[in-house]
């Protein structure tokens, strides 16, 4: 059945501070202020942030965790069905990125409830960016399994990966994880641990996995992102007999011998050189038949 009209409600989520209370948007005070309900994964955590804010704290404040996020849910929906603001936030970072959220704003926009964001810090995309890995193409795998096989398992399936991946790790996992990841994706692979981002200890910890997991058996405390360096692409599979028929084939069709080597070489993302010493080598085989 179709509502009459759209529901009043407006789910708001809002990236909150990794650590400095200073990263904080005007926007997000303006949301802490406005907002008729704050869901949020930690509310004494809230309220300080609230108070370094100079913001009164939210009349009505709801726990939304991990541990009750379904429980919750339908409640929130129906707060929000009924006209109700509600802001969404987590102790650091975005909501829903490895954090709750997802199930309500499933459940909202399911129910047609409008759902904006109010963008703020991530610790995915800041640890990408200070890690000194390639930044161009990369992939978010959030938290590893906590079983050994099951982590060993997911990190298989990573290891011909050729862009940057990013993970989150407990403190406790990051040794075991850093070692299994240099057995997998190779000792020399490049990598960054970054610790505590924005916060006092703040550390970024750069170089092969093979001397980071051997740096991190000694205990590492604190919040921790992964940064891995891609593997690199396998080589490409070359037919000199294939690579040259098309170049025959574009040269058939009026192309200039030098305008078709490039551009098969260009679509087969190899050097034009290995395509032109395929073209000699038809040609040498022809005239040797």
């Amino acid at each position: 059945m179709v509502p009459d009209s759209e529901p009043s409600g407006l789910l708001v989520l809002a990236g909150t501070p990794l650590g400095d209370p200073a990263d904080a948007s005007p926007r997000l005070a303006a949301e802490l202020a406005a907002a008729d309900i704050v869901a949020a994964e930690d509310t004494r955590r809230l309220r300080r942030l609230a108070a370094a804010l100079n913001v009164a704290p939210p009349a009505r404040v709801m726990s939304y965790f991990e541990g009750n996020e379904s429980a919750r849910t339908p409640a929130l929906l129906a707060e929000l069905l009924a006209g109700a603001r509600v802001l969404l936030v987590t102790d650091a970072g975005m909501p829903t990125v490895a954090d709750p959220g997802f199930r309500l704003v499933a459940a909202a926009v399911g129910a047609g409830v409008r759902v904006t964001v109010v963008p703020g810090p991530s610790a995915a995309l800041a640890a990408l960016a200070v890690s000194g890995l390639p930044v161009d193409r990369f992939c978010f795998e959030g938290f590893l399994p906590r079983a050994p096989g099951a982590r060993r398992g997911r990190l298989t399936t990573l290891a011909a990966e050729t862009r940057t991946l990013v993970f989150f790790e407990a403190p406790h996992r990051l040794a075991a994880t850093l070692a299994v990841m240099a057995e997998l994706f190779g000792a020399d692979r490049p990598a960054a641990v970054c610790r505590e981002l924005t916060k006092t200890h703040e550390e970024v910890r750069r170089g092969r996995l093979a001397d980071l997991a051997e740096w991190a058996a000694a205990g590492v405390r604190g919040e921790i992102t992964i940064v891995v360096g891609g593997a690199a692409p396998a080589p490409v599979a070359v037919d000199p007999v294939a690579l040259a028929e098309l170049v025959a084939a574009r040269e058939a069709t009026g192309a200039g011998r030098r305008a078709a080597i490039a551009a098969v070489a260009d679509s087969a993302g190899i050097p034009r050189r290995v395509v032109f010493d395929a073209v000699v080598a038809a040609k040498t085989a022809s005239r040797g038949g």
